[in-house]
């Protein structure tokens, strides 16, 4: 729709190109996740160990879930080649051949932290509201329109900056955190650019009206409350001391008898 067809019909016209990316930057620095509190603790070494690996536990489930969220909006695609592109999101995740992928890199992580593999996978002591942020996430995906679901995955533009912080201050702020378990945010460095690059030239591409391009920038709104909500429950858990009946409890550590993944059906 053209800015003159736009107004004759009434409705706001779309926003020119640039106006419309500045609109999606101008969500990420208002409120994408690394000004939040916590953020901050685990970037300065604040944190004891036990915050930390909730952290990475309950992070755990967001990670697991990116290939099911990618699954979903690629099996609504019908243009090949996005899903040629997009397809790749899954692979860096899961792994192929002899690339572990993304998952596997954050369970060496885990691993380093002295958590069991088993106790982490089940993700039965995350938080309840880390599990809910994150199925919604993969819900919205699922559900929204093409276009705003891709734009969803736009909090990839302000990834680099936080996995450049986090490599520098947990190696210097945390001394049971070395090099061999930042592997996961070090692939980050080069794979995010490449697929946030991607995802914003679609949408500015495929948001076609201001309606589209107002849903677009709610998506990322949206990603972001998202992100920020599984800190805030990480907060209230494990800094106020409100820790949710059957979650991971450093003071007592990880259960012994480890029962298989929750399955979604």
């Amino acid at each position: 729709m053209n800015e003159i067809t736009a107004i004759k019909s009434g409705q706001a016209a779309p926003m020119p190109r640039a106006e419309f990316e500045a609109a999606i930057r101008a969500v990420g620095a208002e409120r994408y996740h690394d000004k939040h509190p916590f953020h901050h603790a685990l970037h300065t070494g604040k944190l004891t160990k036990g915050q930390v690996q909730a952290w990475a536990l309950n992070r755990y489930c967001y990670q697991a879930a990116v290939p099911r969220k990618d699954a979903a909006l690629m099996g609504r695609v019908l243009d090949r080649e996005l899903r040629r592109e997009w397809a790749h999101r899954m692979l860096d995740h899961d792994g192929y051949g002899d690339e572990p992928g993304g998952i596997e890199r954050w369970l060496v992580l885990t691993d380093g932290l002295g958590l069991a593999r088993p106790y982490v996978q089940s993700m039965r002591g995350a938080l309840p509201a880390t599990r809910f942020a994150v199925e919604a996430y993969v819900q919205f995906v699922r559900e929204q329109p093409l276009t705003v679901a891709v734009a969803s995955s736009l909090t990839e533009l302000f990834a680099p900056k936080i996995h450049k912080e986090r490599i520098s201050g947990m190696l210097e702020g945390y001394d049971f955190i070395d090099d061999s378990v930042m592997a996961y945010f070090k692939r980050r460095l080069t794979q995010a650019p490449r697929d946030s690059d991607f995802a914003l030239g679609y949408v500015l591409d495929h948001a076609g009206t201001r309606e589209e391009q107002e849903a677009c920038v709610d998506a990322v709104r949206f990603k972001c409350n998202v992100l920020w909500v599984m800190l805030d429950a990480l907060e209230h858990a494990y800094v106020n001391g409100h820790i949710s009946p059957g979650a991971f409890d450093p003071a007592k550590g990880a259960p012994n008898e480890i029962r298989p993944p929750l399955t979604h059906g």
